[in-house]
């Protein structure tokens, strides 16, 4: 049995599918419940913050993912904090009590903050510059704690994530592509800047799984080049009338900052944090570790998800 903590979110139904794909039994723990139908699905409703029904969820459980977390978009401190630790703690203590085989955890390339240098590896110095990194990073520190008490726990951290059906930030984007508006970008948009599609993600997730040893593990696409790449590349695959304009750095990021904190945009402060720099992992790691192949380019995961 493989237990999908999130499973009703746009990670956690991509890895639902691909688990029961390869004929695997799985039980989906989330607050909402899941739209995904299937006889080896079962699904229970529950807050991971309640522990009686996170000690229901793990019961019978082989593998644990927990993909369960309060993302940036919410800008709520204090639930960062209670769901992205506190709530990882409820899961990995059932899961020792358990017996759990293995733990994977879905961290947050927000862990770094603002890189110092790129290509970033699973050694670069964590320095998360806002709560919901920090939370992240708590949560990371927690696997580590257990692995010491003898629950097998690996972490992942993945590169933004797109997929098809995954929206978020990106339907701002996207809108403004399909109406032909300008799109703005700092500094000309010459940022090198990776993101991982979700079934290559899910990949990678399911190839931990199978390890018997903890490991770390920086996940992202091996094809990818900067924001003005891909965005005029997907300007040119939609016929879209829209031209990429440069603008300041500073005015921009103090401008998206204090629309983000007076609620007037849903970007969090880590997205002003980052929109205008380069992020990038060398992931030799997890293809020499893994095996790991990611499929999909930059160019790919904007189209599709377009």
């Amino acid at each position: 049995m493989y237990l999908v903590a999130g499973g009703a979110g746009f990670l956690g139904e991509v890895l639902i599918k691909k688990l029961l794909m390869e004929g695997k039994t799985v039980r989906s723990f989330d607050l909402n419940l899941t739209n995904l139908k299937h006889k080896n699905l079962e699904v229970i409703q529950g807050d991971i913050l309640d522990k009686l029904a996170v000690e229901k969820a793990v019961a019978g459980v082989e593998i644990v993912f927990n993909n369960i977390a309060q993302v940036p978009i919410s800008k709520n401190r204090d639930l960062f904090w209670a769901v992205n630790e506190g709530g990882t703690k409820n899961l990995l203590e059932a899961s020792l009590k358990n017996n759990i085989k293995h733990f994977i955890y879905t961290s947050s390339s927000a862990i770094y903050g603002c890189p110092l240098s790129n290509p970033v590896n699973e050694r670069t110095k964590p320095l998360p510059a806002e709560d919901y990194g920090r939370a992240k990073l708590a949560g990371e520190i927690l696997c580590q704690q257990y692995n010491k008490k003898g629950l097998t726990s690996s972490i992942v951290r993945p590169r933004t994530i797109l997929g098809s059906g995954r929206l978020g930030i990106f339907q701002i984007l996207f809108e403004w592509v399909h109406q032909g508006l300008n799109i703005p970008v700092i500094n000309e948009g010459k940022n090198i800047y990776q993101f991982i599609h979700a079934s290559d993600l899910v990949n990678a997730c399911i190839m931990i799984s199978k390890s018997e040893v903890a490991g770390t593990y920086n996940i992202g696409a091996e094809n990818f080049g900067t924001m003005y790449d891909v965005i005029s590349n997907l300007i040119k695959h939609s016929g879209s009338r829209s031209k990429i304009k440069s603008v300041s750095s500073g005015l921009t990021e103090k401008g998206m900052s204090i629309t983000s904190k007076l609620g007037l945009s849903p970007l969090g402060s880590y997205h002003a944090l980052m929109y205008g720099r380069s992020m990038y992992f060398d992931i030799s790691h997890a293809k020499k570790k893994l095996n790991f192949r990611p499929v999909f380019s930059n160019n790919d995961m904007f189209i599709e998800s377009y």
